[in-house]
């Protein structure tokens, strides 16, 4: 270990605080979902949740007044698009930028540069026509969602057929929708870990976040299914975004992890019974470790790693026998 990564401690999470757990990406009948919204935050409090985002397309909803209470809050927002058409006409979709404005905290809202959405108002939806600058429209979608004093997340973009070079590199950008339970089981399209780190190898620090983006149509299982763990002191609109904001959360599809960070240059986790555990580091080969049971019948709830002093970032990332996965954000060195 070179010197300069000696005695390293930093912690995942913070010591105090609560966990709330909750859905950043949904939809309803107010725009292609097919639960109304108070069947769909029936469905999300029974489950156990504690916040829930209705991200209708480019219509942004707070449902605040309506929904909030003691043990449950909404956050307003919507999913604003940007969509490149295979010809003027033709409908067919060649890539899409889907980003997602959250109401952001009282400061963001307070300096923002432009007025606050307002319950029920629409988003002018980019279209372009045979070829596009990914890049500049990706970037023009998330300015906007910035200057109404809202925190952004970019998408599902296996999904949306984007490479890399189109919206890695978007200034302003909160987290990568890296899980999204919705494409997963309708065309395995929903898992984004490879774009996360080549963000992360080229020094974006990017957070990262797993959802539903449930519909509800039936057709397939798309509700409850990935989620975020958010460790705040109170079920408040503005420490659930705040400690959103600082990564003090973890991400799932199952899993849970109690406690995980960096002691005396040792990278650990502690969490719920588990077949693998994943330290995902860059940006030498073989940076990282694996610890996986020998059997499917075994568990392991503890992993450690020992940081070789040249790492700039780790990670940790939890996976049950059935695949389900619990993932942790990035600490950087």
């Amino acid at each position: 270990m070179t010197e300069g990564k000696k005695n390293i401690t930093i912690p995942g999470f913070s010591k105090s605080g609560n966990w709330y757990k909750g859905n950043l990406h949904s939809h309803t009948t107010n725009s292609d979902g097919m639960l109304t919204p108070e069947e769909s935050v029936k469905l999300f409090k029974d489950h156990g949740y504690h916040f829930l985002c209705f991200s209708e397309h480019d219509k942004y909803t707070d449902y605040r007044r309506q929904f909030d209470c003691d043990d449950f809050v909404m956050l307003p927002g919507m999913e604003a698009s940007a969509i490149l058409y295979d010809s003027e006409g033709s409908g067919l979709r060649q890539k899409v930028h889907h980003i997602h404005g959250i109401m952001g905290t009282e400061e963001m809202q307070k300096n923002a540069r432009l007025p606050l959405y307002q319950h029920g108002q629409l988003h002018e939806v980019h279209k372009y026509f045979g070829s596009w600058d990914g890049a500049k429209a990706a970037q023009k979608l998330a300015d906007e969602m910035n200057a109404h004093g809202m925190i952004t997340t970019y998408n599902h973009p296996i999904w949306s057929r984007v490479r890399e070079e189109e919206f890695i590199h978007t200034q302003g950008i909160w987290a990568l929708e890296i899980f999204n339970y919705n494409t997963v089981n309708e065309s395995n399209t929903g898992y984004d870990e490879t774009y996360w780190d080549v963000m992360l190898r080229e020094g974006i620090k990017m957070k990262a976040f797993a959802s539903d983006d449930n519909h509800n149509e039936g057709m397939f299982d798309d509700a409850c299914g990935g989620y975020i763990v958010v460790k705040a002191d109170k079920l408040t609109h503005e420490d659930i975004v705040s400690n959103m904001l600082k990564g003090n959360y973890y991400s799932s599809a199952g899993p849970e992890i109690y406690d995980w960070g960096i002691k005396d240059s040792v990278a650990y986790v502690d969490c719920s019974p588990v077949y693998r555990i994943d330290f995902i580091a860059g940006n030498i080969v073989n940076d990282g470790v694996t610890k996986m049971c020998d059997s499917y019948e075994k568990t392991n709830s503890h992993g450690e790693y020992e940081l070789k002093g040249h790492e700039s970032y780790v990670r940790v990332k939890c996976t049950d026998k059935y695949g389900r996965t619990a993932w942790s954000n990035p600490l950087f060195f």
